[in-house]
């Protein structure tokens, strides 16, 4: 399998940002009051059950997350259009904004659930936006039903056709949802050991994913195209030169 060209779309980044997502959604849901921190639509559903119930605040306590998940999107895209890029890429600065957030939702007291579950998928939705490719390909890391659904495609796709790249696709995809569900897995053990604090190992993967995205692939691989570019050059020169060489028999 080729390695991505651009950081953004690497393997290793999806996996730590899929563990990191896991691990979000699992936060909130066990230790936030049973809020998704990713899952909007669990949370659309959970609205509108506890709103036909006439329970108002329970419905706003599910609804303000969903809001706060769009206001990150519409962040994560206004980073990019903004950006200037001289430094640190745009999804550099989406990555500090939410590793920011995140660390502050580990020291919002229990009673103030509202404001830590909407901090969390506010960050969600950054990270949503940011990143959305895996080597060329749609893909989400805090949700699992687009990457289930695009890589069955790709099974089946592979089934009938037998081309090893679909099968790769398919291997990306479910390799992704299983890196959330080891992360939500983790999140549901360290939250018995730091109980709140436990949000901190998601700021902690997102700024490793951080200094990862300082690797310039696109930068290396056109290096390498141009050195080989220049090596054929080179080669041609000296094969051109050994003919117009006059034979020293007759």
């Amino acid at each position: 399998m080729k390695r991505a060209r651009q950081t953004s779309e690497s393997i290793e980044l999806a996996a730590i940002l899929a563990f990191s997502g896991g691990l979000m959604d699992a936060y909130s849901y066990l230790a936030r009051g049973k809020v998704f921190a990713n899952a909007q639509t669990g949370n659309i559903l959970l609205f509108g059950v506890n709103l036909a119930d006439g329970d108002v605040d329970r419905a706003l306590h599910y609804a303000v997350p969903v809001i706060a998940f769009a206001v990150g999107i519409a962040l994560a895209h206004s980073i990019k259009i903004f950006s200037k890029e001289r430094r640190l890429h745009w999804r550099q600065t989406a990555l500090l904004v939410e590793a920011a957030l995140l660390f502050l939702v580990a020291f919002i007291p229990d009673d103030l659930n509202l404001i830590a579950n909407s901090l969390t998928s506010l960050g969600c939705g950054i990270q949503v936006q940011a990143f959305r490719k895996l080597h060329g390909n749609g893909f989400a890391t805090t949700m699992c039903i687009g990457n289930l659904r695009s890589g069955t495609q790709k099974l089946v796709d592979y089934v009938h056709e037998k081309d090893r790249a679909y099968l790769e696709g398919c291997l990306l995809y479910y390799g992704v949802i299983l890196c959330f569900a080891i992360g939500a897995i983790a999140g549901s053990r360290v939250i018995g050991a730091l109980g709140l604090r436990a949000i901190l190992v998601s700021p902690a993967l997102l700024l490793v994913s951080f200094v990862v995205m300082f690797q310039d692939r696109e930068k290396r691989a056109r290096e390498r195209a141009a050195a080989a570019a220049a090596a054929g050059g080179a080669g041609a020169g000296a094969a051109g030169a050994a003919e117009k060489r006059p034979s020293a028999s007759k």
